[in-house]
């Protein structure tokens, strides 16, 4: 029977979470907006706050938010940099901190075509993909992740599906010519010693392309060989980058049987079924990266 005196603490965080913050810079005529999701998560020492009530140690969450707005005063840039200056300045602040998990997500806005050109200060935004990015920092080690969602892709053909395992319980039909469409959710980690000086943006930028350009070129045998691919190609080009991890559901289009409406269907009328789906999920590694350490830990789902 357990007692208390074997019951301790174990790993734990608190902090802030999903902080909207919107930064509109108007050094000059041409504004520029920044629009994020920040939330922060202080790890350290704050046994006597669980075990008995003393908050001595415990920054509020208010402050937290109020810190990512003061920060944000001079500026945001990548939001892997005002990541770790978050996690600079409440380790740096507080001695009882140690680390954290700082993580944003960042939306994009384009400028509003007016007369042929951009408006200086009117913006629409941009729905192709949601930006994201994860500081966690334990001591003197800090990890980097950059990373996007909801990029959603398809492919109208050199896709299929043949060659699986059958038994009684299988009703799919062989296939080598598919639609193939998913929403890519993928992570990359850096490089620790690479951090200092890579152009962040610039990166995601390129990621994304070739992400893309992964996903369109040759014939999928299957969206885990889709996904190999893409995450290949993002490493052959970045060697600041150790490991890419993609979680990538199946979107399944499903030829509507037009005959009984005297009419054929040479794969151009679909049914988009939104559920269930196939999950696709794994890890592309450079297998002489660095150690990982504790980059992924609190990650919810598979990256």
């Amino acid at each position: 029977m357990s007692t208390n005196s074997n019951i301790i603490l174990g790993a734990n965080q608190y902090g802030k979470a999903e902080v909207r913050l919107v930064k509109i810079t108007r050094d000059t005529e041409r504004h520029s907006i920044e629009d994020l999701n920040v939330t922060s998560q202080l790890r350290g020492d704050f046994e006597d706050a669980h075990r008995n009530g003393d908050n001595a140690h415990v920054v509020a969450t208010d402050t937290q938010k109020n810190t990512i707005y003061s920060l944000a005063r001079d500026g945001v840039g990548s939001p892997e940099a005002f990541l770790q200056r978050l996690a600079d300045h409440f380790t740096g602040s507080f001695d009882w901190v140690t680390g954290g998990r700082w993580a944003a997500e960042s939306y994009a806005w384009d400028r509003i075509q007016a007369n042929g050109t951009g408006h200086n200060h009117s913006f629409v935004r941009n729905g192709q993909e949601v930006r994201t990015a994860v500081v966690v920092k334990d001591g003197d080690r800090t990890h980097v992740l950059g990373g996007l969602k909801d990029l959603t892709v398809l492919k109208s053909t050199e896709s299929g599906f043949v060659g699986y395992p059958k038994d009684k319980y299988t009703t799919l039909a062989e296939t080598t010519d598919r639609v193939m469409s998913t929403d890519v959710a993928a992570r990359w980690r850096y490089n620790p010693d690479a951090v200092a000086s890579l152009d962040f943006n610039k990166t995601y930028d390129d990621v994304k392309a070739l992400l893309l350009e992964g996903f369109t070129e040759g014939y999928s045998h299957a969206l885990q060989h889709t996904l190999f691919e893409m995450g290949k190609k993002v490493l052959a080009a970045h060697p600041e980058i150790d490991e890419i991890k993609f979680s990538m559901p199946n979107k399944h289009h499903f030829v509507v049987d037009l005959s009984p409406f005297g009419q054929d269907n040479p794969g151009e009328v679909f049914f988009a079924a939104d559920r269930p789906y196939g999950l696709i999920e794994a890890t592309v590694v450079r297998e002489d990266g660095s150690d990982a350490g504790n980059a992924w830990e609190g990650m919810a789902g598979f990256c």
